[in-house]
């Protein structure tokens, strides 16, 4: 099983005609993907507290990913597509304990590196959103 980060700008998905055609986007090797628990705890004297998870998908995950030493346009092309789904969720494809796996995920934030004039890097948090 070949390990999976990535995503898909469809055509038309950053402005009316661009890209002309689907692009797979493929993340660099370490990417980070840190998950935090949504806990409600009771706390009582002496120590004592009580802990229940907080809703029907209580593990909140985000993903810190990395597009480094790209062509300009190629990363040019990624920030428009994340400026392009602002408020919107997209398609992630991870591979995870059952396999390559496909999440639902928003922009929280992007990074542009600009290390020459041809090259550029990008680096962004991806958060993972529950729904249809």
């Amino acid at each position: 099983m070949s390990s999976q980060f990535q995503f898909v700008i469809p055509v038309g998905g950053i402005a009316s005609g661009d890209p002309s055609s689907a692009v797979t986007v493929v993340a660099d090797r370490g990417m980070i993907r840190t998950a935090t628990p949504r806990v409600l705890v009771a706390s009582f004297g002496d120590g004592y507290e009580q802990r229940v998870a907080d809703g029907v998908n209580p593990n909140t995950q985000t993903f810190t990913i990395n597009f480094a030493n790209r062509e300009a346009a190629k990363i040019y092309e990624i920030a428009a597509y994340f400026d392009a789904m602002v408020g919107k969720s997209f398609t992630l494809t991870v591979t995870d304990h059952s396999g390559n796996t496909d999440i639902k995920v928003v922009v929280e934030t992007y990074n542009i590196t600009y290390i020459s004039e041809n090259f550029h890097s990008l680096s962004t948090e991806l958060r993972r959103v529950y729904e249809p």
